[in-house]
């Protein structure tokens, strides 16, 4: 298997969510059919041994189903998930893939419609807690290094209904409960968590929009500050708020809380496009200058995936090659960036701001 080595990318990680994604949108069904997470997982062991990657990471649900009547079906040696966990495992290692980062799904059940951690029913807030403790549990089995906590539901449409005394400390109390859940059960593979935020979709505003409000919580209401991170969403959720990339790594790292990062393309100010990398009428410079802002402040870390296939790209006579070709295609945009990235050097003195742009323009267009 090829070896990756690079200055700032210790790894690339394609998530399951990514490889197994069918294409539907708001506005039409499914375009490709649904893959077992055994097909999905075999997809990614076949990219590492190409070299296009070394991780991936999952949503709980992504690997099994959820019942919601039977939360702990994973300490049951009886059951499908016991049994579809431990080949999933066999697959990824045998390709030498490691499991970067264990995500729960508190977006997709109607059960969380109004919230997961935030949900004002409190019944709902313990399902969802001990979805999140199946989910520890599963990246602890698959030796997972990060816990990561996707705004998902927790938001709102209604100001007028929402009790802005209890949100955010419903949600610190559901985010230390998943440490005080790692300590409790010495779950040694985690080396931290994080919180990936979102200014808005699916809900029409979010409680953690932005990397500086995730930053803020973390610090002023986390017990265990230090073991919680950020991995912004880039281009995309930035984007969506018209914010700047390069800005959110810069500002993450001077605070210490960029953990890793989720990558991808995206229109200024749409919804959630998850274009792949690269790829999109605009973005290209952004994500060059990213990587130059990493290299620049000496970060290394783990770079992984979170897009989908053009749905109009979809290839539903050959759903399984479509798919090959969307990892490699990520693959490639990221070798894209990095290098360009490489090419650019510092702007000499004495010159103006517009004259070392375009300078760094040249250098990355090798002109």
């Amino acid at each position: 298997m090829p070896t990756f080595n690079h200055p700032v990318v210790t790894a690339r990680s394609m998530p399951f969510w990514c490889v197994g994604n069918p294409l539907a949108d708001p506005f039409g069904g499914a375009v490709l059919s649904e893959v077992d997470s055994l097909t999905t997982a075999r997809l990614i062991a076949d990219a590492a041994r190409e070299g296009l990657i070394e991780a991936t990471s999952y949503h709980d649900d992504d690997l099994v189903p959820w019942d919601p009547e039977n939360c702990e079906d994973d300490l049951d040696p009886s059951s499908f998930t016991w049994q579809r966990l431990r080949e999933i495992k066999a697959i990824l290692d045998a390709a030498g893939v490691r499991v970067h980062t264990s995500i729960c799904n508190l977006h997709g059940n109607r059960l969380f419609r109004n919230g997961g951690l935030c949900n004002p029913d409190p019944e709902i807030r313990r399902l969802a807690l001990l979805k999140v403790q199946r989910t520890l549990r599963f990246g602890q089995f698959f030796g997972a290094e990060y816990y990561t906590y996707w705004v998902a539901r927790d938001g709102f449409e209604v100001p007028v209904v929402t009790r802005w005394d209890q949100v955010y400390e419903l949600l610190a109390d559901g985010l230390n409960s998943v440490t005080d859940y790692i300590r409790q059960h010495n779950m040694t593979n985690y080396i931290g968590a994080t919180i990936e935020p979102k200014p808005n979709e699916p809900r029409g505003q979010m409680f953690l929009p932005t990397s500086g409000h995730a930053v803020g919580f973390i610090c002023s209401k986390l017990k265990d500050a230090g073991f919680w991170g950020v991995n912004p969403e880039l281009l995309q959720h930035e984007s969506m708020a018209l914010m700047n990339s390069v800005m959110t790594v810069s500002y993450l790292i001077s605070t210490g809380k960029l953990k890793f990062i989720h990558f991808g393309s995206q229109i200024k100010a749409q919804f959630d496009n998850d274009f792949p990398p690269l790829v999109g009428p605009e973005g290209l410079k952004e994500t060059v200058m990213l990587f130059y802002a990493l290299k620049q402040l000496n970060w290394k870390g783990v770079v992984e995936f979170d897009c989908h296939m053009l749905r109009a790209e979809a290839d539903t006579a050959d759903q399984i090659n479509c798919r090959r070709q969307f990892i490699k295609n990520c693959s490639e945009a990221l070798d894209i960036a990095l290098e360009l990235a490489e090419r650019i050097q510092p702007p000499v003195t004495g010159i103006s701001q517009s004259a070392a742009d375009l300078m760094s323009i040249r250098q990355m267009c090798n002109l």
